[in-house]
């Protein structure tokens, strides 16, 4: 018995904060700048309206707490900050002006604003001391009326949330949070079919998550697309620590043909054809990459990707390749696909698997600490590490 209430005791204690020290001082200083303009352009805003001590409401330093530490969170969205703080003020004021005793009015505020929030999907746990503030606030909110949630409760969640975006942006987090996932984007199938991109066909897919989150049935305070990045990441991780001790340094072509972005289109060409090259990776004056150019490239920019008959894709090559179109690109930089994703020569070689199989690439330079080009790593090297780390397994 006294196992169990030690252990029931013990779970009160919250568990070790993970959030680095930048990021929590990140939050502290955005919290500070967002409530001090919030305050400062809401005194000059509304100077000269009677609102005085009431510029800046109290329930916007919980609106600071989600804004700036926990911006991803759904519950941190503008719409989640600005409806859910103005409609619940509306609350708010109905219920005083309709329920003589605070005692009954305060509650019901709350609770309705609640509800309200989740139909019009605006949840925002601070809104609910917005509802409170309305009734329980005085007599100087209750003779602002209906006007208390536009001046300056609107006002300064717009204002706060302004700061946010502006503050978050600035220091590296995505704000507001585009709720879609970023990284089952990029699971997409690569030739626009509805099969599943390689990897979704033997993991979880979005169906298994929906089902499990109706049956756990709780609100969560991550976007269920977040949830769903952190998990797939998570099979990353794990398929990366199976397979670690092979890194991309290690399977990586050193003795790469590469094309520079001056280099005419021509020769580059020649060079695709005469090494049996799909793609050549394009490196600057200080041997970082600075693009890359592919058989595709070429098709698409002699327009030879669409159905021509066989003379006329024969003359729109021979056009292209002996430069007699001067309407077109002559050199690599001028054709080149400059968005090359890299990786480190450190990284394991796990990394590549979702770039090739999902992302549909053939080829991924590998640059070193300085993003100096080192080597590439092909499908068909990857294809050969994984078969030999099965084998070795199995071994």
């Amino acid at each position: 018995m006294l196992e169990h209430s030690l252990e029931w005791l013990r779970s009160f204690v919250p568990q070790p904060n993970t959030v680095p020290r930048g990021e929590r001082m990140r939050a502290v200083a955005g919290a500070l700048v967002g409530l001090f303009v919030t305050a400062i352009l809401s005194d000059m805003l509304t100077r000269g309206s009677g609102i005085g001590p009431l510029a800046l409401v109290a329930p916007m330093g919980a609106s600071a707490v989600l804004l700036f530490c926990v911006p991803a969170s759904p519950l941190a969205q503008p719409w989640s900050v600005i409806g859910g703080n103005t409609i619940s003020a509306l609350i708010g004021i109905i219920c005083a002006k309709s329920v003589a005793n605070p005692a009954l009015a305060a509650p019901l505020a709350g609770a309705c604003a609640i509800f309200v929030m989740f139909l019009l999907r605006c949840l925002h746990p601070p809104s609910g001391a917005v509802a409170l503030t309305a009734v329980l606030g005085g007599p100087a909110i209750h003779a602002a009326g209906f006007g208390f949630a536009f001046l300056p409760v609107c006002l300064n969640s717009t204002l706060i949330v302004l700061a946010a975006l502006v503050f978050n942006n600035l220091t590296g987090r995505r704000y507001p949070h585009n709720q879609k996932s970023a990284l089952r984007t990029a699971q997409q199938a690569a030739h626009a079919t509805r099969d599943p991109a390689p990897m979704a066909r033997l993991g979880f897919t979005a169906e298994d998550l929906d089902a499990v989150l109706a049956r756990y049935g709780q609100v969560l305070d991550v976007s269920r697309d977040d949830l769903e990045d952190i998990l797939l990441q998570t099979e990353q991780r794990a398929y990366a620590r199976r397979f670690g001790t092979v890194n991309c340094g290690a399977i990586m072509s050193k003795d790469v043909v590469t094309a520079t972005p001056n280099m005419p289109l021509a020769e580059a060409w020649r060079l695709l054809r005469h090494h049996n090259l799909h793609a050549l990776p394009v490196l600057d004056a200080s041997h970082r990459v600075a693009g890359i150019i592919g058989q595709g490239d070429f098709l698409h920019h002699a327009g030879l990707d669409d159905y021509q008959t066989v003379g006329e894709r024969l003359r729109g090559l021979f056009a292209h390749v002996l430069g007699v179109r001067p309407e077109r690109a002559g050199t690599v930089g001028e054709l080149m696909s400059t968005k090359v994703a890299v990786v480190s020569r450190d990284e394991p070689i796990a990394t590549l698997v979702p770039l090739m199989s999902n992302g549909g690439l053939h080829h991924i330079p590998v640059v070193d600490e300085r993003a100096v080009f080192l080597g590439i790593v092909s499908q068909s090297d990857l294809l050969a590490a994984l078969f030999e780390s099965r084998l070795a397994e199995a071994a």
